[in-house]
């Protein structure tokens, strides 16, 4: 069989009259499944995402937190400056993390309006989405306000022993002036499969050889992995990397699966109208258990803009 990707939707046969309130499209490659793109009733997301062994290894929507979905972008700080009576202007809040309301506000959505894939030689696969992030239904604005615009590139490579994936998100305001943050939850997002939490024996490390939950948290580490058992006796693991940039990458990783990296943990980040802002993000995916000079080789791949 050729080496080839191939990109379709998931096919679902459902019972007359039925319809799906959400979509999913797979990522082949040599005859198997890698990566899915899927779309849920409150953001586009990646799901599943397998090593190179064929091993699924993060969790779409877990029962503590099912708002939590696989590798997801996010954020539950989003301001808006919108022009009110006599000059000024007010600021109108948005949730874009949780999918009910939270801390008094109502959850929006982040809704793919258009996607395309293609292959960039043998050994590389581009994913190229156009996102809108509408605010809930509201007075005012029942048929919900368009807040932002994301162009999102997903660059997938395959490897015998991981896979990389490459996340490229920028945001640029619709209609008014925008401020993210400050929040922990955001921006960039993995839940990993309940194996491999560390309370099921998975282990974390970072850039500085901490493995501990606590350690990291807070952290500017280059790199987090998390690593840990996925049945059969096997072991895989993933890895986030954050490109160093302007502003300072904040990481929370928890012992229940969850990492999460973004720059406005303590300062919020403002986007004027007209104007853009953009983030990048790498996920390594790999069998067997982490090694810590590998990575490293890889983070500096990444930052120097190095092929796989």
């Amino acid at each position: 069989m050729s080496r080839e990707f191939l990109f379709d939707a998931e096919p679902m046969d459902l019972p007359g009259g039925a319809w799906s309130k959400t979509g999913r499209r797979k990522l082949q490659y040599d005859g198997r499944d890698v990566l899915g793109l899927s779309q849920g009733e409150f953001r586009s997301y990646l799901y599943p995402i397998y090593t190179p062994s064929g091993i699924p290894l993060t969790s779409e929507s877990p029962a503590d937190h099912p708002h939590h979905n696989s590798v997801w972008i996010g954020s539950d700080q989003v301001r808006c400056q919108v022009p009110a009576a006599a000059g000024e202007t007010e600021d109108y809040t948005y949730n874009f993390y949780v999918n009910e309301t939270f801390q008094g506000r109502s959850p929006g959505k982040i809704l793919s309006t258009a996607v395309a894939g293609e292959p960039l030689g043998l050994e590389k696969f581009r994913l190229k989405q156009t996102l809108e992030w509408h605010g809930p239904p509201e007075w005012g604005a029942p048929q919900t306000r368009l807040i932002m615009r994301e162009r999102r590139t997903v660059d997938f490579t395959p490897g015998q022993t991981h896979h990389v994936i490459d996340i490229l998100s920028e945001l640029e305001p619709a209609n008014w002036d925008l401020e993210l943050g400050p929040t922990r939850h955001a921006y960039f997002n993995v839940r990993v499969t309940d194996s491999m939490r560390v309370s099921s024996g998975g282990q974390f490390l970072d850039a500085n050889g901490s493995t501990d939950a606590n350690v990291i948290s807070g952290s500017n580490t280059e790199w987090v992995d998390l690593s840990g058992s996925v049945g059969g006796g096997h072991h895989a693991g993933i890895t986030v990397m954050s490109r160093p940039g302007p502003r300072q990458s904040w990481w929370f990783v928890s012992d229940w699966g969850v990492i999460t990296v973004g720059h406005f943990r303590h300062e919020k980040t403002s986007i004027s109208k007209g104007d853009s802002v953009r983030f990048d993000f790498r996920l390594v995916v790999h069998d067997g258990v982490a090694v810590s000079t590998e990575i490293a080789r890889l983070y500096d791949d990444y930052v120097n803009g190095a092929d796989q």
